[in-house]
């Protein structure tokens, strides 16, 4: 099932990166698989991603994202600020990251960002 436009597929395979497309129920998304994490940061070295992609992607932004399993920061123990609901999606429960973006430029910007804005969330979360 292809969801992504090809130039975001292309970015995400030009640099290494494991993914599947899903088409669920009408939502589009896509998995960065055992996606690598800040080193040391949290109780595990990797995660996978899943993005939701809006109608109208990429000129509408992806909102927040999720990760499974679940993160805990490693040195309290607890997970980041707004990153404790729960989201179902393809029968498993995610951890819903509420990071919103308002900064989103339709016609320039694509995965390439909100990858950016993930790597961001990951390595800042308190």
């Amino acid at each position: 099932m292809l969801v992504l436009p090809q130039k975001c597929r292309r970015y995400l395979q030009e640099r290494g990166i494991a993914f599947e497309e899903v088409l669920e129920n009408g939502q589009k998304a896509v998995v960065l698989k055992a996606f690598d994490l800040p080193a040391g940061r949290f109780d595990t070295d990797k995660a996978d991603i899943l993005i939701l992609l809006p109608p109208g992607y990429p000129d509408c932004p992806p909102d927040m994202f999720y990760a499974l399993p679940w993160l805990k920061i490693s040195i309290v123990n607890r997970y980041p600020r707004a990153a404790d609901q729960p989201v179902i999606f393809q029968n498993a429960t995610w951890q819903r990251w509420s990071r919103h973006n308002n900064e989103w430029r339709p016609g320039v910007d694509g995965l390439w960002t909100m990858l950016k804005r993930i790597e961001h969330a990951l390595q800042e979360a308190a």
